[in-house]
């Protein structure tokens, strides 16, 4: 993992009451920056090895892309030029450079701190500056305003809105985690990428994920570029892939669970940035944690206590049945499993008020944290762009709602209609989603529900093991029965 320092939740619920940065932090900065300094060997901000840092937020509960991300944090105009001469490559080092500026602009922008800066007094130069044409050309200014940056970004409304749908508590607060840069961007060996450890669509115990050669992670998060399956790396970068898998086995033994990782790789060298556990819901939930068990990662009274009535209330996945009367639309790639109907919404404000007369289907180029009301209110996704690892990929299993992403030649013109395959529909059109399959179908096609796999049948075995209980009941209520024996009432 790159060198990082962790700027704590306390900072930042001063911040909040505060409005400004607690006093004798800049001070502890500075030191922190010496210590990112003397551990990579490189200076901050300038020097013939110029230092470049990531600012992300790091709340204690899994937020994702709810709050903003400041990449090539340093690269002043003298530290690009140093870049430029150490690498031998200027391309390189203006692409970096001009990432940090269009970074710095739209976290500006999203967090309405702008006038930090100082430029309040002038509204021209606070718009060029809020378009990244002005941002500070000192190293240490920047990272001040980054992590003030980062606070306000706790506050912003869709991270509100997501806290409000998870329940999370607002006073909480999040982290900032200043790690060195690794550039996935540096060459034809270089790249980004998101893996699970196991596939979160089915609960199978294969790597999952995408990969972005010769870019840097946002481009994969956001999903505006097009990504490649996370198994690409095995034949491109064989190192890469070897140790990323081994990696994830490792970080599944620590963690006792499926893991999400964060990854750049640069010249051919994988670097970990981000890891959290990642549990599934419904099928794969139940799935992951049978197999756990029967790994021995987990006891099979864990196992139990991690299945909810929730998960079984999804273990059996509807899908659009094969038929002859079903009219498909477009198909891309299935990133939340699940069957959803409703009108076509092609803004967050239209989903917001169409949703008000029946459920919608918010249709979207790509999906992103301002995009948080629609995506609430919406009881399915659709995206031209991303893959299974984007920003409308995460936060659609995260709020288990059926998603469809990267279907090639989608057009959509915001507020009138959406263009698929030469055919044309308008704003509210019914058309039902198959997050399994990818597939978009016109009208309310029928559904299949499939069957229960040994997985579930196995878990229930155990659940009748601790219940002392084998008399005919439904899956619920043998379930139930061994949380009640075990003295475990979960949510959901």
């Amino acid at each position: 993992m790159p060198a990082a320092f962790v700027v704590t939740t306390e900072a930042c619920r001063a911040f909040l009451g505060e409005g400004s940065l607690p006093a004798g932090l800049d001070t502890e900065l500075a030191t922190a920056i010496s210590g990112l300094e003397a551990a990579t060997e490189r200076r901050f901000g300038g020097g013939r090895t110029p230092l470049a840092v990531s600012v992300r937020s790091g709340a204690s509960v899994s937020m994702p892309g709810m709050m903003n991300t400041i990449l090539n944090l340093g690269l002043t105009t003298g530290a690009t030029q140093a870049l430029a001469a150490e690498t031998g490559d200027a391309r390189f080092a203006r692409d970096s450079r001009q990432r940090l500026r269009a970074g710095f602009a739209s976290a500006l922008a999203d967090s309405g701190a702008a006038d930090r800066l100082g430029e309040a007094a002038h509204p021209s130069r606070a718009g060029r500056q809020r378009r990244g044409e002005t941002i500070p050309d000192d190293a240490f200014r920047q990272l001040e305003v980054a992590v003030e940056t980062v606070f306000s970004s706790w506050n912003a409304p869709r991270a509100r809105t997501y806290r409000e749908l998870h329940g999370i508590p607002h006073d909480l607060g999040t982290a900032v985690i200043v790690q060195a840069m690794v550039f996935g961007n540096r060459d034809d060996r270089s790249g980004s990428g998101v893996a699970f450890s196991r596939d979160p669509n089915t609960g199978k115990n294969v790597p999952f994920g995408d990969v972005l050669f010769r870019h840097q992670g946002e481009d994969i998060v956001s999903g505006r570029s097009a990504a490649r399956p996370l198994h690409e790396l095995r034949s491109r970068e064989p190192a890469v892939w070897a140790a990323l898998t081994d990696a994830l086995a490792r970080l599944e033994r620590h963690h006792r669970d499926a893991c999400y990782v964060e990854f750049t790789f640069e010249a051919g060298e994988l670097w970990l940035l981000q890891v959290r556990p990642c549990r599934y819901g419904g099928a794969a939930g139940v799935g992951v944690a049978a197999d756990l068990a029967d790994e021995h990662l987990i006891t099979r009274h864990e196992a139990l206590r991690r299945v909810s009535p929730h998960h079984l209330q999804h273990v059996r996945t509807p899908r659009i049945a094969a038929s002859p009367q079903t009219d498909v639309l477009a198909r891309g790639v299935g990133a939340c499993p699940g069957v959803a109907a409703g009108k076509v919404a092609t803004t967050t404000e239209a989903a917001v008020r169409m949703v008000a007369d029946g459920p919608v289907i918010l249709v979207r180029p790509e999906t992103s944290p301002h995009d948080m009301r629609g995506l609430a209110a919406a009881a399915g996704i659709v995206t031209a762009l991303g893959g299974p690892a984007s920003h409308a990929a995460v936060v659609a299993r995260a709020m288990s709602k059926p998603a469809v992403v990267g279907i090639t030649g989608l057009e959509i013109d915001a507020g009138a209609s959406v263009t698929a395959g030469g055919r044309v529909i308008g704003e509210g059109t019914p058309v039902t989603i198959d997050g399994t399959s990818g597939t978009v179908a016109l009208g309310t096609p029928p559904t299949t529900t499939g069957t229960a796999d040994s997985r579930l049948r196995r878990l229930l075995s155990w659940a009748d093991e601790v219940s002392g209980d084998r008399t005919e009941r439904d899956e619920l209520q043998r379930l139930r029965a061994a949380h009640a024996a075990l003295g475990h009432t979960p949510r959901g």
